[in-house]
C-alpha cells in the first residue's frame, strides 16, 4: 500500500488541520464544513500542523470508528507511519478510538465531535455546564448539519428509549464516581510510571524495563533505541523514538505499543502517543526530573545543548541558506527568505483596494489585508485579519481570498493569520524592515485617530526578524524582556531597552522611532526619568521576573486549558506560542512559568471550576512527577482584572479585548 504523495504536497505546509478519509483503501480528503463529523463505520487520518515562533510541530491521528473494517483500520495505520515519513518523523502521533478519544484530538473541534445519530444524553449527576454544553452541540448539528430538519431528543439517565438501546445496548451499571475517589486515583495513578526500553535485536520486537518509578532522568533516554514509557493504569502509553534508532523500530512504534497494551493486559481503549525525540510533550515531560529541551533558551541566547544530544547536527537559522537547505525551510517553516514579489491589498466595503508600497508592513487592528506573494512560479495567499476588525470584513476576507486563489487558477497555498499570530515567513516579506501592527484603527485614508500617548512593543521573532506591536500606553504593557518606543503628543519620546532585550529589539524600537518621526532618549530599565512615568500615567506594577534576568531559564511557560467536565480536573496544554486569544471565557486556565503558577478564571467558568481551582493547581504541583517544589506559588486571577506579571507573558496583551470579544459575540447573535 503506496502513500499518494501528490495527494499530500500541501501537508503540514500551513497551520491547521487537515483529515483524510480511507475510502476503499484509499485516502479521500475530508472537507473543512465537515471536520468534526466522523462516521462510525469508518477510519480517518487527521493531521493537525502547529507554527510556533522559531519552528513548527505535527500532531498525527488516527481514528477508528466502533464499526470500521479490520482492512479500514490497518490502512489507517500504515497511512499514519507513511505521512509521518514524508514529514521526516518530526509528528507526535495518537491512536484515537471511538468514545475514547484524547483531549488534544477533540479540542480541534470547537464544536465538539458528532457521530452520524441526533438524542442527548444527560447522565443523572452532569452539571448545568455540561448539560448547556451538550445541548449547544446538538443544537448545532440540527441546524446546521441536518437544516433543521431533524428533531433533538433530550433524554435522562434512567428514561432512555428503546431506540436508544437498539443501537447501543442495553445501559450497565455506571459507577456513582466519588470526586475524593478520583483525587486519590489521580495522585497514584501519576506515581505510577514505568520506563522500558524496546529493541528488535533478537529479530523481533522485545521490551526491557529501565526504571520502575518515576521520576526519570532525561539522560535515561538514549538517542540510539526507542522506549515506550508506560502510564496505563492511567490509560496512556508514550513511544519515544531516538533520532539515530534502527529504522525498523522506529516505523513499527505504534504497532509495537499496541502489542505492548495487549501484553499488560490493558483496556483497548488506552491512548497512545509516539513522539519524536525534539517533540516530547508537556504531558511526557513530567515524567522526567528537570528536563531540558534540546533548543531551550537559558537566559538570552544561549542554547542548552545535553551532552547525550550534541552528537546530533544542529540547524542554526539563517535566511541567505534557505534556497540550499530544505531542512532548514521545513524546521522554520520558511519557504524562502521574502526576496519573491509581494502585493497587498486593504479589505474594504466587499472589495480589495490596494495598499500604497510605502505603506507594506503596516497592519492595523481595525482591517484585513489579502497579501499575494509570488515566488518562482507557485503563490502563497495571506488573509490578515484584525482583532478589531468589522464581522463583515472577516467575511469579505475570506470571500476575496478564494477569488483571489481562483484567479490564480486555484494552486496557490492559503494562509489564514489573526492578529498576533503572524508566521515568520509573513514578517519576512518587508525585506530589511519589521512588521508594524497598530492596536486598532485602520489604514483608510481620514480614519486614523491616533492616541496623543502610544506605546509600541519590539520582540524579535526569528533570526533578525522583529515584529513592532502597538499596546496600551501604560506602564503595565512593559516588559523586561523587550524593547519598547513611547511617543508622546508634543513628538518627543523615548526608546526604553528592558533588562533582558535583544540587539534586534532595540534596533527594532529605533526603526520605530524613524518611522514616527519621534525625537527620542534612549534609557534603560531602572534608569527611567520621572517624566516617563509620568507619560505612562505613573509608575506600577510590569513583568519583570527574575526569570527574564536570569541567565538560566530551564522551564518554557506553558499554558493549558483545564476542565472538570469528565468529573475529575484534567488539563491538555494550548499548542503553539500562546496569546491572549487562547484564554477560553468559559473555562479555567493555568499558567505554569515554573516558579509560580497563575490560576487564569474565566467570566463563564462553571461554579465547580471556580471553586475547586486553587485546590486542583495545589493538586498539580504536588503530583508533578518531576519533583518540583510543593511549596511553588499559586496566584488566582478574575477575567478582566489580570496583573502585569500575568499579561508579560503574553504578546501585545489588550485589556479592551474581552469588552471587544462580548460586542462580537453579541452582534453574531443578534
Amino acid at each position: 500500500m503506496a502513500l499518494h504523495y501528490k495527494e499530500f504536497i500541501t501537508a503540514g505546509k500551513t497551520a491547521g488541520l487537515q483529515i483524510w478519509r480511507i475510502e476503499n483503501l484509499e485516502l479521500v480528503p475530508v472537507s473543512e464544513s465537515l471536520h468534526g463529523n466522523f462516521y462510525i463505520g469508518d477510519a480517518y487520518v487527521i493531521l493537525y500542523t502547529v507554527k510556533q515562533k522559531e519552528s513548527f510541530f505535527y500532531h498525527l491521528h488516527y481514528w477508528l470508528g466502533k464499526e470500521c473494517s479490520q482492512d479500514e483500520s490497518a490502512a489507517a495505520a500504515i497511512f499514519t507511519v507513511q505521512l509521518d515519513d514524508y514529514l521526516g518523523g518530526k509528528p507526535i502521533q495518537y491512536r484515537e478510538l471511538q468514545g475514547a478519544e484524547s483531549t488534544a484530538f477533540t479540542s480541534y473541534f470547537k464544536g465538539g465531535i458528532t457521530y452520524k445519530k441526533i438524542y442527548q444524553w444527560c447522565g443523572s449527576k452532569c452539571n448545568h455546564f455540561e448539560r448547556l454544553k451538550a445541548a449547544q452541540v446538538a443544537r448545532g448539528i440540527r441546524d446546521n448539519e441536518r437544516n433543521c430538519r431533524a428533531e433533538l431528543v433530550v433524554i435522562e439517565e434512567g428514561a432512555e428509549p428503546s431506540k436508544i438501546t437498539d443501537v447501543l445496548g442495553v445501559k450497565p451499571e455506571l459507577s456513582e464516581g466519588d470526586h475524593d475517589d478520583d483525587t486519590e486515583a489521580d495522585v497514584s495513578n501519576r506515581k505510577m510510571a514505568k520506563l522500558y526500553m524496546v529493541s528488535d535485536a533478537s529479530g523481533s520486537m522485545k521490551v526491557s524495563i529501565v526504571k520502575e518509578k518515576n521520576p526519570f532522568l532525561q539522560s535515561d533516554l538514549l538517542s540510539d533505541e526507542c522506549f515506550i514509557l508506560d502510564h496505563g493504569k492511567n490509560r496512556m502509553i508514550f513511544v519515544w523514538k531516538g533520532h539515530n534508532a534502527n529504522p525498523s523500530e522506529r516505523k513499527k512504534a505504534m504497532k509495537t505499543a499496541e502489542g505492548f497494551i495487549r501484553q499488560m493486559g490493558y483496556p483497548a481503549n488506552t491512548q497512545i502517543q509516539v513522539l519524536p525525540e525534539g517533540g516530547e510533550t508537556p504531558m511526557f515531560k513530567q515524567f522526567f526530573r528537570g528536563w531540558k529541551d534540546r533548543d531551550q533558551s537559558e537566559g538570552f541566547g544561549k542554547v542548552f545543548v545535553s551532552e547525550r544530544i550534541a552528537r546530533i547536527q544542529q540547524v542554526e537559522f539563517d535566511a541567505s541558506k534557505l534556497h540550499e537547505s530544505h531542512h532548514m525551510a521545513a524546521q522554520y517553516n520558511m519557504v524562502d527568505d521574502g526576496r519573491g514579489d509581494t502585493q497587498i491589498w486593504r479589505v474594504e466595503s466587499s472589495s480589495r483596494v490596494p495598499v500604497d508600497t510605502k505603506h507594506y508592513g503596516h497592519f492595523y487592528g481595525g482591517d484585513c489585508y489579502i497579501i499575494l506573494y509570488t515566488y518562482g512560479k507557485r503563490q502563497i495567499i495571506y488573509t490578515w485579519q484584525g482583532a478589531s476588525c468589522s464581522v463583515d470584513d472577516l467575511t469579505a476576507s475570506a470571500f476575496l481570498t478564494v477569488e483571489v486563489d481562483r484567479s490564480l487558477g486555484g494552486n496557490a497555498v492559503q494562509v489564514r493569520v489573526c492578529q498576533g499570530k503572524e508566521p515568520p515567513h509573513l514578517l519576512s516579506l518587508f525585506k530589511n524592515k519589521p512588521l508594524i501592527v497598530y492596536k486598532s484603527g485602520t489604514s483608510r485614508l481620514g480614519d486614523q485617530a491616533p492616541n496623543p500617548t502610544r506605546l509600541f512593543q519590539v520582540r524579535r521573532n526569528l533570526g533578525t526578524i522583529t515584529r513592532i506591536a502597538e499596546v496600551d500606553a501604560c506602564a503595565a504593557s512593559l516588559n523586561s524582556n523587550d524593547a519598547f518606543l513611547l511617543k508622546m503628543a508634543d513628538g518627543r519620546g523615548y526608546v526604553w531597552k528592558g533588562k533582558g532585550a535583544s540587539v534586534e529589539e532595540e534596533k527594532g524600537a529605533e526603526y520605530m522611532n524613524k518611522e514616527l518621526n519621534c525625537s527620542s532618549i534612549y534609557i534603560t530599565e531602572g534608569n527611567e526619568p520621572a517624566e516617563f512615568w509620568a507619560a505612562l500615567g505613573g509608575k506600577t506594577e510590569y513583568q519583570t521576573s527574575e526569570r527574564l534576568e536570569s541567565q538560566i531559564m530551564t522551564h518554557l511557560p506553558c499554558l493549558f486549558g483545564c476542565s472538570n467536565k469528565t468529573g475529575k480536573f484534567m488539563i491538555e496544554e494550548v499548542p503553539g506560542e500562546f496569546t491572549q486569544d487562547d484564554l477560553a471565557e468559559d473555562d479555567v486556565m493555568l499558567l505554569d512559568v515554573w516558579d509560580q503558577v497563575f490560576v487564569w478564571i474565566g467570566k463563564d467558568a462553571n461554579e465547580v471550576e471556580r471553586t475547586e481551582s486553587v485546590r486542583s493547581a495545589k493538586q498539580y504541583i504536588e503530583t508533578d512527577p518531576s519533583g518540583r517544589d510543593r511549596l511553588t506559588p499559586v496566584v488566582v486571577v478574575k477575567q478582566g482584572h489580570e496583573p502585569p506579571t500575568f499579561t508579560g507573558w503574553f504578546l501585545a496583551w489588550d485589556p479592551s479585548h474581552w469588552d471587544s470579544v462580548t460586542r462580537r459575540m453579541k452582534s453574531v447573535n443578534l
